[in-house]
C-alpha cells in the first residue's frame, strides 16, 4: 500500500485563458499521483503559458528555440541546513498549453489525458529522473505508464 505525501502545495498559475486547459484541482491530483510513495512533503508552482512565453523560457534556459510541452525547473536546494530542517520546495513546471493541445491532437489522444502524461512527466523530472539514455527513458517511460494507468489513463506511448 502506497502513502501520498503528507503535506502537498501545489500552486497553479494561467497566463493563458483556462478554455480548454484543465483545473487547478486535477494539475495537483496528477503532481499527487507522481509524487505519491516518493516524497512526503512537496511544494511546486505549475504556470500554464502560451507558445510565445513557452518558446522564451525554452530558449533561454535550453537553446532550444522553439515552445516544448513540459519544463522542469528543480529547486536548489541550500547546503548547511541544520538537522531537522528541511525545505520540501521541488521546484517549477512549466506547461505551454498550445503545444499540449496540438500534440495531443496530432497523437490521437484525450487532452486530460496528455495533460496528465506532461504533469507527471515534469514531476518525475523534479524528482531527478531523466531520460538522456535508454536505459533511463525505459525506466522513466515504465513509472509514467504504472501511475498513468493508476489514474485510468491509457498507455501514452
Amino acid at each position: 500500500m502506497t502513502v501520498g505525501p503528507v503535506r502537498l502545495d501545489v500552486a497553479v498559475a494561467y497566463a493563458v485563458p483556462r478554455k480548454g486547459v484543465p483545473s487547478a484541482t486535477s494539475f495537483r491530483r496528477w503532481v499527487g499521483a507522481a509524487l505519491d510513495s516518493r516524497i512526503r512533503e512537496a511544494d511546486l508552482a505549475i504556470r500554464i503559458v502560451g507558445e510565445d512565453e513557452g518558446r522564451s523560457l525554452n530558449r533561454h534556459y535550453r537553446g532550444k528555440d522553439h515552445a516544448t510541452n513540459v519544463l522542469s525547473f528543480p529547486a536548489e536546494m541550500p547546503e548547511g541546513l541544520p538537522p531537522g530542517v528541511h525545505l520540501p520546495l521541488l521546484g517549477d513546471l512549466v506547461v505551454c498549453a498550445p503545444v499540449v493541445a496540438r500534440e495531443a491532437a496530432e497523437q490521437g489522444k484525450p487532452l486530460a489525458a496528455h495533460y496528465a502524461h506532461m504533469t507527471i512527466h515534469g514531476a518525475l523530472h523534479l524528482l531527478g529522473w531523466d531520460h538522456e539514455n535508454e536505459a533511463d527513458a525505459t525506466a522513466m517511460e515504465a513509472l509514467e505508464r504504472r501511475i498513468l494507468a493508476g489514474l485510468g489513463v491509457a498507455d501514452p506511448y
